[in-house]
């Protein structure tokens, strides 16, 4: 009669720590070098930036456009930037011939309220303002403050107030704020202008 030899338990243990071991080294091994890179990616990647319209509200009226208009009267797009899946803070910037210009509240020396202004390659200014069906254009500005949180509006010339939100092409919306990272009147300095505060698209509260 034959017999059957069992393994002892240390010894099946070992063999099959052995055997788990082995199953990641397995697993790579069926997966050709050039794709290993393609397996690590971030969390946070997204292929295309996705650009979130940048409009101005007032409840007794429809949306307007807000646009950077350059020393030319030329206008130009301004955009809210999603770079990445996160929504809660975004960059705003004016679309201006192929650059992406930053887009700040400036200080204001002798105006009531701070200026949102974009700043060019050349550190020339150009105006952000909310335009009317009609052609009329609204200044865009910082009006009060709350904490390190500026609120923007457009204003009419009646003193209504628009709140500026940025509209994602899925209907998300964040509110276009400014804020301010420094107790400094002077955040920083870019190509000789002044800036109050920074301009983002942020998560309402």
């Amino acid at each position: 009669m034959k017999t059957v030899k069992f393994l002892t338990k240390p010894a099946f243990l070992l063999m099959s720590l052995t055997i788990l071991l082995m199953l990641p080294v397995i697993g790579y091994a069926q997966i050709p070098d050039k794709n290993q890179s393609d397996l690590i990616k971030p969390e946070t990647e997204i292929t295309d930036d996705i650009y979130w319209a940048v409009k101005a509200y007032h409840p007794q009226v429809k949306l307007l456009k807000v646009k950077a208009i350059d020393k030319d009267g030329n206008i130009h797009d301004v955009k809210a930037i999603q770079d990445s899946y996160s929504t809660s803070v975004l960059n705003v910037k004016a679309l201006v011939d192929g650059n992406r210009l930053p887009i700040k509240l400036i200080v204001h020396g002798e105006d009531r309220y701070y200026p949102v202004k974009a700043i060019n390659t050349d550190g020339t200014i150009m105006d952000i303002k909310a335009i009317t069906d009609e052609g009329f254009m609204l200044d865009v500005k910082g009006v009060s403050k709350t904490g390190n949180i500026i609120h923007i509006r457009a204003l009419d010339k009646d003193g209504a107030q628009y709140s500026v939100l940025a509209v994602s092409p899925l209907g998300e919306i964040n509110e276009v704020q400014g804020l301010k990272m420094l107790s400094a009147p002077v955040e920083m300095v870019i190509k000789g202008v002044k800036i109050f505060a920074h301009v983002k698209a942020m998560k309402p509260d």
